[in-house]
């Protein structure tokens, strides 16, 4: 799992953004049940998962805020 931009980010619209949550913590959820059910051992995966849907909710407040 890479770490995604801001950059790039931020040239899509708020729908793309919302879209690409939705499937991040869909592949959060299954991560998280693998680690459980230990198939996994790559814990850092799960932080950066966290961080990119943090990223994409932020720049979406940014963008109906205006500020964007």
């Amino acid at each position: 799992m890479k770490d995604t931009k801001s950059t790039d980010l931020r040239e899509k619209s708020v729908p793309e953004l919302e879209e690409m949550i939705r499937q991040e913590r869909a592949s959060l959820y299954l991560a998280r049940r693998d680690l459980v059910f230990r198939r996994i051992t790559d814990t850092a995966s799960l932080k950066v998962r966290r961080h990119n849907i943090a990223r994409m909710m932020t720049i979406i407040t940014e963008k109906k805020r205006g500020n964007a």
